[in-house]
């Protein structure tokens, strides 16, 4: 019988609260369920929340009482706000968050590189932010409990997964026993240790790195900016790496990379903690300020993926797909654009609006992309934590050099998470124009932010289903296209028109935006009216045309839904 701890988790600044188990006795008895999402992680409830989204119910099952404990993520990126922008949390972490856009490299006492990310009017958020997993957590929990279609069910411990080729079957332990589940199809997104995956027997591939890092949440008063620091070779930990960032609520996060010879038990012992943190601080010039820790851990990098999200009718997503470095802010923000991705594929299977092969483009996409972030993540952690001489022999290099010659300073700067580009997408229309744009975002780009007005940008405008933005001065939308958006809503297709560059509503489409100056226009490469790009349910391009007519929108609906 499941029995998780129902003592609140200790933490210095988060107030844990324990939730009461979800029992079956208390409830109706269990019919079939169009999907179950094992873990309530960033993946899960954002999976949960998105396909609420496009009307399907969803359960979530979590094993404890709680939110997640420990120094977690704490870096969410412009692309993650916007995806949270969609499921209603994001004005929360950025009311809590800290904002920043610049990070600093040190080595042996001099700042040899300044990173300052890309921000513009035209970005609705900034760059990165910083807030805890935990307080991510909370927001996300209190948008599906408010969501109908989101059943959340506390202490429920899924201990097998039994499927055949219509559906599966979970056996789930509670406080007062088991029960079985029957789903359709089940989300797999028990984190980095994923159950599910270890009883299917899932190898993943890629490669695990001998360096370790203790992680250290402490709470200190320092009267620095919110800027990522990064220390080489310092001399109280000579050959190896430093990080910090600050959180809010006075808490920063420290990570330092352990001498090849210490064991974590060793690393973890308070002294050795003491003796590591009170030496950075006096290299910073804050050696006198008092601290308390909140929490320590020991960490190792690792560039893993399952070769296949889909296992029958189990998905998988996030860290029980994939496991990345947390250098360049990788984890949770992948698991966000996972998330986004699977809720559209699979509710639009789900619903009947495309055959089960759009399921299986959710795989091949976020194969593609985990295998893409961990050649680039695959660089930094090299550079971080060499794995041979050789590494370790340029690397040194790399930091000697930087004293005198500012060419080689850049190599500093790892690239930090971004959204994948879906550029060889099976769902992007081959009869398009999309070869000829001189700018605008491509085939499988996000959509470029626009600020229309002050505190009013163009995705505030966009999502949940197909976008089509119809470039126009004229007083209605083509009937020809019209015919086409017609039919396909009378299909089951959510598209909404938006027609952008006139001064008044545009009949028949479903709302104007305007562009006096023509700022949208040249953001997205548009020449002339009768342009149009076509946004898939995650916000992706999938077409895009100089000139749009019915045969082309209606080719493009057909190559992005699979029958």
């Amino acid at each position: 019988m499941h029995q998780p701890t129902t003592q609140a988790r200790p933490s210095i600044y988060y107030p844990y609260q324990v939730h009461a188990p979800w029992l079956a006795s208390q409830h109706p008895a269990q019919g079939r369920h169009p999907v179950v999402i094992v873990g309530s992680g960033p993946s899960g409830m954002v999976t949960a929340l998105e396909l609420a989204r496009h009307g399907v119910a969803s359960v979530v099952l979590e094993s404890e009482l709680q939110v997640s404990q420990g120094s977690r993520a704490i870096v969410f990126t412009r692309r993650s706000l916007e995806i949270l922008q969609q499921v209603g949390v994001a004005q929360r972490m950025v009311d809590n968050g800290l904002p920043w856009r610049f990070g600093n490299s040190y080595y042996r006492g001099q700042r040899v590189f300044r990173m300052e990310a890309p921000h513009d009017a035209d970005d609705r958020f900034f760059p990165m932010l910083n807030i805890q997993q935990q307080y991510m957590e909370e927001y996300l929990l209190d948008a599906c409990q408010a969501e109908p279609l989101v059943d959340f069910r506390w202490g429920n411990k899924v201990t097998q997964v039994a499927q055949d080729a219509t559906g599966a079957t979970l056996e789930v332990d509670t406080p007062e026993g088991p029960y079985q589940l029957h789903a359709d199809w089940v989300v797999a997104a028990d984190g980095g240790r994923s159950a599910i995956r270890a009883a299917f027997d899932l190898q993943m591939e890629g490669a695990s790195y001998e360096g370790r890092f203790v992680i250290a949440d402490i709470r200190i008063d320092l009267p620095l900016p919110t800027e990522r620091l990064a220390f080489f070779d310092p001399d109280w930990n000579p050959g190896n790496t430093v990080l910090m960032h600050r959180e809010p609520h006075g808490i920063w996060r420290v990570d330092y990379q352990l001498p090849e010879n210490e064991t974590p038990e060793d690393a973890l012992q308070p002294a050795a903690l003491a003796t590591r943190i009170n030496a950075l601080l006096a290299q910073i010039g804050h050696g006198d300020k008092p601290w308390e820790m909140d929490w320590s851990s020991v960490y190792s990098a690792r560039t893993l993926t399952l070769p296949d999200y889909r296992h029958g009718r189990v998905l998988f997503t996030g860290d029980a797909a994939h496991l990345l470095p947390i250098f360049g802010v990788r984890g949770a923000n992948t698991a966000f654009q996972d998330a986004q991705s699977l809720g559209w594929h699979l509710a639009f299977a789900v619903k009947g609006i495309a055959s089960a092969a759009l399921v299986d483009n959710y795989s091949r996409e976020r194969v593609g992309a985990a295998r893409e972030i961990i050649e680039e993540s695959g660089k930094s952690t090299r550079f971080m934590t060499p794995p041979t001489r050789g590494f370790r022999l340029l690397r040194d290099a790399v930091l000697s050099l930087s004293l005198s010659q500012e060419f080689v300073r850049p190599l500093y700067h790892w690239r930090t998470s971004r959204p994948h580009e879906y550029t060889q997408s099976a769902l992007n229309s081959p009869g398009d124009d999309n070869a000829l744009f001189k700018a605008g975002p491509a085939h499988g780009a996000p959509p470029q932010n626009i600020r229309l007005s002050a505190n009013d940008y163009l995705l505030d405008h966009l999502g949940g289903g197909f976008d089509l933005l119809y470039f126009t001065e004229g007083a209605a939308m083509p009937e020809a296209l019209q015919s086409v958006v017609n039919a396909a809503r009378a299909k089951g297709v959510p598209l909404r028109v938006t027609a952008v560059g006139a001064s008044a509503p545009v009949a028949g489409a479903d709302q104007t935006l305007a562009d006096a100056d023509g700022h949208f226009r040249a953001r997205y490469g548009v020449p002339a009216s009768g342009a149009a790009y076509l946004l898939r349910p995650d916000q992706h391009v999938c077409a895009r045309w100089l000139t749009l007519d019915a045969t082309r929108l209606q080719a493009a609906l057909n190559h992005a839904l699979p029958q």
